[in-house]
């Protein structure tokens, strides 16, 4: 079965996150935050027993069904507090979710609630605030993260083993040089919230061009590689431990 598509900059960052995924054995439990149309849902399934949350409603009910595809997986449409209060996870995941929200310390502590003493998160972000621009206010991006920054953001909630990778060199400073532009002439004036939910469909990928996309990106991920720790590039990968 051909899975559900990744977008250009996903492919990109999805070469880091499988590289980054603990090992939580058959029984491994995952959830995702902001699953958005559930390309990654589908994937991460696979390999965990998943749950994903996801606010938006078009997201939501697109990712269950690519779920109802892989045959396992659950989505819940709403947010943490539409969970189990007492409900925790081997991995919890945010990818392109923490930018979006204003008291950012506050939501990884509430993530790290979400967490089994010893087990992991696994996000990513946009890199570099010196290139905050148009695609990041159309998307309804607070901020944008340095390497080093986050790292110390992580620590300070409780997390320890550390790791921030980036990508996106070279493609990606093409990609984002696109996202701005269009961003520029479709900018509107919508609230950051309203931003926020747009911004899982926004220029998502038709199905059909899931393996073209894939294809096309191959050499690009390679090419990426040898620069993951150069802190070059125009996103962050980043896995950390809760304490015990």
């Amino acid at each position: 079965m051909t899975p559900p598509p990744l977008t250009f900059n996903a492919w990109l960052r999805y070469d880091l996150i499988r590289r980054l995924l603990p090992d939580t054995g058959e029984s491994g439990t995952a959830l995702e935050i902001g699953a958005g149309g559930g390309a990654m849902a589908a994937r991460l399934a696979r390999r965990f027993r998943y749950v994903g949350v996801e606010p938006d409603a078009h997201s939501s009910a697109t990712a269950q069904a690519r779920l109802s595809d892989v045959g396992h997986g659950t989505i819940v449409a709403g947010d943490l507090s539409s969970l189990d209060p007492s409900a925790c996870f081997d991995l919890v995941c945010a990818f392109e979710v923490l930018e979006h929200i204003e008291d950012d310390a506050a939501t990884l502590n509430e993530w790290r609630e979400r967490l089994r003493p010893g087990g992991w998160i696994l996000l990513s972000v946009p890199a570099h605030a010196r290139r905050f621009a148009a695609g990041d206010r159309k998307a309804g991006h607070y901020r944008r993260y340095e390497p080093d920054q986050l790292a110390d953001l992580l620590r300070s909630q409780g997390f320890t083993d550390v790791v921030v990778l980036s990508y996106g060199f070279p493609l990606g400073f093409v990609l984002e040089w696109g996202r701005n532009a269009i961003a520029r002439r479709v900018e509107g004036r919508e609230s950051m919230a309203e931003r926020s939910a747009e911004s899982g469909r926004y220029l998502q990928p038709p199905d059909w061009l899931s393996w073209p996309i894939r294809a096309v990106t191959a050499p690009f991920r390679l090419m990426q590689r040898p620069f993951v720790h150069t802190g070059l590039g125009t996103g962050l990968v980043v896995r950390a431990r809760r304490s015990r």
